[in-house]
């Protein structure tokens, strides 16, 4: 999948800092943070947009009230979302900062308005956040202006996958990857089920990945030997910020030591090949073969007394051993001798 100029056939994992809330209302922090993000080695950052208006309604009734078990139980949607949302004002200064770092910027649209506000600033990608994977109609729009489109499967069940995965090909979008995420923030590591990475790459036939809400960085990295092409993990500039996603949000310090890790993790990943390389064939002289361990007169009949499978791998391969018993020796051979079949 090409996603702006990172391929992810040729390039590797695509590495995203997720910005969401964590600037705080401030633009000044949101510049600061994807400075800091091209640092920690990400290769995109990430936007929501939204207003409180296009993701909610203005209400107090307790449907409104958030009580779900989350770290943002008690607090009315409207509330938080007013806090947390990114000015759309500020986008095509965000989007232009990232192009002077190098990062592909893309965002998470929320409605049919910000998909159209989304398409004037020529974004390169779309990505539908995990509560979204229901909403059909707009992924049915957002995937018809042909970009490529990362699904989240936060809260998916399979019918919702399949169904969301139909819509997109139903306007000819075959764009398309499948984020394996655990919509808990933070997410408990024994959750993240990995496994399921390369269960839809295989089963669904698109690009996959991690949308990240773990602690820490082991899921990331382990996500790779799964088969991730994409990982996403939200990015803070310091976590006494605070915030509504500061808790499970890493510094550029911690960030930058995932980018290393999954990259570390990619080069022992390999491809599937049965060619030796050099350093494995120069190994082999460490293997075993046959030598003399009894000296041998010419004309000799060899028994198991006088040979031996033995380190180094420069004699006679050791499954050659019972042939080589009976046999006569058509030379004189010394304690020591590599043992050769001629």
């Amino acid at each position: 999948m090409k996603i702006g100029s990172f391929d992810t056939d040729k390039d590797g994992t695509f590495i995203i800092a997720e910005l969401s809330a964590n600037h705080n209302g401030d633009i000044n922090i949101a510049i600061d943070s994807i400075r800091a993000a091209k640092k920690a080695g990400a290769n995109a950052i990430k936007l929501q947009t939204y207003t409180p208006d296009t993701i909610t309604l203005n209400c107090s009734n307790k449907d409104f009230t958030i009580n779900s078990n989350t770290i943002w139980d008690g607090r009315n949607l409207y509330d938080l979302y007013s806090e947390a949302y990114t000015p759309w004002e500020w986008h095509e200064n965000l989007f232009k900062v990232a192009e002077e770092e190098g990062l592909v910027c893309f965002s998470s649209p929320f409605d049919h308005s910000a998909v159209d506000f989304l398409e004037e600033l020529s974004v390169p990608a779309y990505k539908i956040a995990s509560f979204e994977i229901t909403d059909i109609p707009l992924i049915e729009y957002t995937a018809s202006k042909g970009k490529p489109i990362i699904i989240s499967t936060g809260i998916a069940s399979l019918e919702d996958i399949e169904l969301a995965l139909a819509t997109c090909r139903k306007v000819n979008n075959h764009q398309i990857a499948l984020l394996k995420c655990t919509s808990s923030y933070p997410a408990p590591l024994e959750e993240a089920n990995l496994q399921m990475i390369k269960t839809f790459k295989e089963e669904f036939d698109v690009e996959v990945g991690l949308s990240d809400h773990t602690l820490g960085i082991i899921a990331p990295i382990v996500s790779v030997a799964f088969g991730a092409k994409i990982i996403e993990k939200h990015f803070i500039l310091d976590k006494n910020l605070g915030g509504p996603d500061s808790s499970f949000s890493l510094e550029e310090k911690e960030f930058k030591k995932m980018v290393l890790a999954v990259r570390e993790a990619e080069k022992s990943i390999g491809k599937v090949s049965f060619e030796l390389t050099p350093k494995q064939i120069s190994g082999r002289d460490f293997c075993r073969s046959l030598y003399v361990c009894k000296d041998i007169k010419k004309g000799e009949v060899i028994t198991s007394e006088h040979i031996k499978s033995v380190r180094p791998g420069f004699g006679l391969h050791p499954s050659k051993f019972n042939d080589v018993i009976g046999s006569k020796a058509c030379k004189n051979f010394k304690y020591g001798d590599r043992l050769e079949l001629e």
